[in-house]
This record gives structure tokens, C-alpha cells and sequence, in this order.
């Protein structure tokens, strides 16, 4: 099994948050390899462009879901109604998620639900209802988008990062599970990458160098198309740097920091 993920011309991935950023990206670059693809987001118009768009320059097949992946149950519900219709995908990027960039006590109660149901509950639904299919034809690849932020506590992001530390311990715990079998998890962990994802948080959340979303989608790849299986990949080496070095340091230190760079940044924006 070792280079089957090589080779993947003629599967299917389930890419959500499709409709731009990384989630248009990793369509792109999947569809260069002849994978068929199932595109999810909440915006027919862009869904259905980038469709028409990527049908006719790769010649793959492409359906396109329209749904709102933080209302409850959307998730698996989603892989019930593609199961039905007799697809039955063999990549997963659960790319789809937000933030936003605020004291915790200024932020909305429902877009901090909403922010959780999308970042942690809709990768949670669509992984395990995926996961059977998978497992049965012991092949798969399952690509969790996590971030940077995951390995730090974010003071103004401070749910955006908790939620993304979830993901990259539910993907190494998931990717554990699965070390033995043909099936694989990979969690991706980008710094700051040049996506919509700042028009919702803000320039301001911005912290560090920016990479492109070729760039983040094409370590991924890499990443999970090695011959050896990994649990996570960071992209970008002065964000490999950043997140190992965070954990040299005491946490108040670390969290001090953060707030120092997320306050600083606000000032500048204001």
C-alpha cells in the first residue's frame, strides 16, 4: 500500500468548503491527478463555476452539494444522501470552518455555536460516517484542515484555536486507529494562507508570513501521498519553526505572546 496514494486517477474526494480558498485549491489539484470530485459548500453559484470550470480543463466527473455543514446532523447526512445516490467517496478534506477575531465576551453566542458545530462537529459527522465505506475496501485518505493555531492558546482567537486544536488531536488519535490498515488520516496544519478565511476574521488576526493556497495544498498532497503515513504537516517552514518552538517555551509565556501579537495587531488595524 505503500505507493497506492500515488495513483489516485479515477477516485472520488468529498472536498467541503469547495466553493474557494483552500477547498477550490485542493479541487484543482486533485482533479490534475483524474480524481472525480464531490464539491460542498454553501454557495451554488461558485460550486457550480468551479465545476463547469474544472469538467472541462481535467475531464472528471464532479457533483456539487449546496448545504450548511453547521446545522446539526448535516454532516452525515451528507454521506447518507451521496451513499444513496451511489457515491461513495474515497478522499475526505473536511476543509470547511471560519473564525473570527474578538474578545470572547464580545462575540456573538450563535457564531461561537455555529463556529464549533462547523470546525468541530461537521469534521466529527462526515470522518465517522465516511469511515465504514473506507475501512470495508481498506483504502482511503482523510485530510482534516487544522492550522498553526492548533498547537497554541490564541487569546481574540480563542475558539477559532481551541476548535483547530481539537482537529489535530482528533486527527492523530484517528490517525493511531488507522496506522495499521490502507486507510489515512492527515491533519493540515497552515499558517497564514492568502484565503476568504481573513474577510470573515479580519486582517487583523493575520500573524506571520503569508503562503499561497497552491502552496498549502500542494504540501498536503505531498504529505499524504509519501510513502510513509503522517498524522500532521505543518506548511511552510517558519511555521513548522513557530509551532515546535511553542512548545519549548512555559504556556503563560506562550499565551502572553499570542496576546501580545493579536492586541498589537488589532491597534495596527484600527
Amino acid at each position: 500500500m505503500a505507493n497506492a496514494f500515488t495513483h489516485l486517477s479515477g477516485r472520488t474526494a468529498l472536498i467541503t468548503g469547495a466553493s474557494s480558498g483552500l477547498g477550490a485549491e485542493f479541487a484543482d489539484q486533485l482533479a490534475r491527478q483524474g480524481v472525480n470530485l464531490v464539491l460542498v459548500a454553501r454557495r451554488t453559484d461558485r460550486l457550480t463555476s468551479l465545476a463547469a470550470q474544472l469538467m472541462a480543463n481535467f475531464a472528471i466527473e464532479v457533483t456539487c452539494v449546496t448545504a450548511d455543514l453547521s446545522l446539526p446532523e448535516s454532516g452525515a447526512t451528507l454521506i447518507e444522501n451521496l451513499t444513496r445516490d451511489g457515491v461513495s467517496p474515497d478522499i475526505i478534506v473536511n476543509n470547511a470552518g471560519f473564525g473570527t477575531h474578538r474578545a470572547l465576551a464580545d462575540e456573538k453566542p450563535e457564531v461561537i455555536r455555529n463556529e464549533i458545530a462547523l470546525n468541530v462537529g461537521a469534521v466529527v459527522d462526515i470522518t465517522r460516517a465516511a469511515l465504514p465505506h473506507l475501512c470495508t475496501q481498506n483504502f482511503g485518505l482523510i485530510v482534516n484542515v487544522a492550522s498553526t493555531a492548533a498547537f497554541q492558546s490564541l487569546p481574540y482567537l480563542t475558539t477559532y484555536a481551541a476548535t483547530k486544536s481539537f482537529v489535530l488531536s482528533f486527527t492523530e488519535g484517528l490517525w493511531g486507529e488507522l496506522e495499521k490498515t490502507g486507510v489515512r488520516a492527515i491533519a493540515l496544519c497552515p499558517g497564514p494562507t492568502s484565503t476568504e478565511f481573513f474577510d470573515v476574521a479580519g486582517q487583523d488576526a493575520i500573524a506571520g508570513p503569508m503562503q499561497t493556497s497552491q502552496q498549502v495544498v500542494a504540501a498536503a498532497l505531498k504529505a499524504a501521498q509519501g510513502r510513509r503515513s503522517r498524522p500532521f504537516v505543518i506548511s511552510g517552514g517558519l511555521n513548522r519553526t513557530g509551532a515546535f518552538a511553542s512548545r519549548l517555551f512555559p504556556r503563560k509565556t506562550v499565551i502572553r505572546l499570542g496576546r501580545s501579537i493579536m492586541t498589537r495587531n488589532r491597534k495596527i488595524s484600527s
